[in-house]
């Protein structure tokens, strides 16, 4: 069943304006979760706020928001107040700029979501946006209140849609070097082997590549126990020094390696 759409709201560029639908790219609904119970009663144990000093549950209605200003000193802000600091941007995508899809890295995307047209009326507008930004190879930028705040976002053309990135804030991305460039070239010999080695091991990428097998063994696990069987236990490699880890001739390594590939061929 398709997932129903979690934000409805406005996608507009100068003054073209289409109703859109976003739902999640990405889910870990159908992952294994626990319960925190009282293993003397098999009854859930429930979470309930208490006074750090007295121990006393504190009701919903005197639960308040605070901001620590010192050791023992704190803001109080209260819902209405957040209200009116709140943005605008909450249910409409104003397309504000648009940049080469290039020149933004990997590295401040945050989140995937899908974004589709949700009226038969702006089918047509929403169209002609995906098939411009495609064409021109670009992506949009606007702001949007998503998850409590507003977040910088991205749109980029996918299929007959776009998808929409929230953008990560820019003193969360560290800067990276990498590694201290060698002081010589790559061995052209070497580097050779390489890719052939690459060349060796390409193949599609399929879903099924990436596969969680902890999920699967928890997954087993719980079935056995509604049995009342054993579960099966996940082989385990031992840890010891990977073939050819104190190799000192590369070129050996890789010839090695290549040999190896093509022996799993055969």
């Amino acid at each position: 069943m398709a997932p129903r759409a979690f934000w409805k709201g406005y996608l507009k560029l100068s003054l073209v304006t289409c109703r859109v639908a976003m739902t999640p790219a990405t889910s870990e609904r159908e992952k294994v979760r626990f319960h925190t119970l009282n293993r003397a009663t098999g009854n859930r144990i429930v979470s309930r706020y208490v006074d750090e000093f007295s121990g006393k549950p504190v009701s919903e209605d005197d639960e308040a928001r605070g901001y620590q200003t010192g050791d023992d000193s704190y803001v109080l802000v209260e819902d209405e107040e957040l209200d009116d600091v709140a943005l605008e941007s909450t249910r409409t995508i104003d397309i504000e700029s648009f940049v080469p899809r290039d020149s933004i890295g990997w590295v401040y995307l945050d989140k995937p979501h899908y974004l589709v047209p949700d009226d038969e009326v702006g089918t047509e507008a929403f169209a002609v946006i995906r098939s411009a930004m495609e064409e021109t190879k670009t992506a949009a930028l606007s702001r949007l209140v998503m998850y409590r705040r507003e977040r910088g976002v991205m749109l980029e053309p996918r299929n007959r849609g776009l998808i929409l990135w929230t953008l990560r804030y820019g003193d969360e991305v560290r800067h990276f070097d990498g590694a201290p460039e060698a002081e010589e070239a790559p061995d052209k010999a070497a580097l050779g082997l390489v890719k052939k080695l690459i060349s060796e091991r390409t193949q599609s990428f399929e879903p099924e590549m990436v596969h969680d097998p902890v999920q699967e063994g928890l997954i087993d696990l719980i079935a056995s126990k509604r049995k009342k069987r054993p579960a099966k236990k996940a082989a385990k490699a031992a840890a010891e020094e990977p073939a050819g880890g104190n190799v000192v001739s590369i070129m050996d390594a890789l010839r090695r390696s290549l040999s190896a590939e093509k022996g799993k061929r055969k």
